[in-house]
């Protein structure tokens, strides 16, 4: 079974992908660099709630969904 990091970093780029969004969109969208999205992505970094409520909102889901 996944870690819960590691399901999030799928389901933040298949939500950015299935939304045809660029990393530099969603980072625009976000308020965050687009580095960090990267990290994100690449499970280099795991991000506080603060930030996965805004990612979530960028992305118009819930936070849960990016965790599922």
């Amino acid at each position: 079974m996944p870690a819960l990091a590691d399901k999030f970093a799928l389901n933040l780029k298949s939500e950015r992908l299935r939304r045809k969004l660029s990393q530099e969109a969603l980072a625009t969208k976000a308020r965050l660099s687009v580095s960090y999205i990267s990290m994100l992505e690449r499970r280099q970094r795991t991000p506080p709630l603060e930030t996965l409520e805004c990612l979530a909102k960028a992305l118009a889901v819930s936070p849960t969904s990016l965790l599922e």
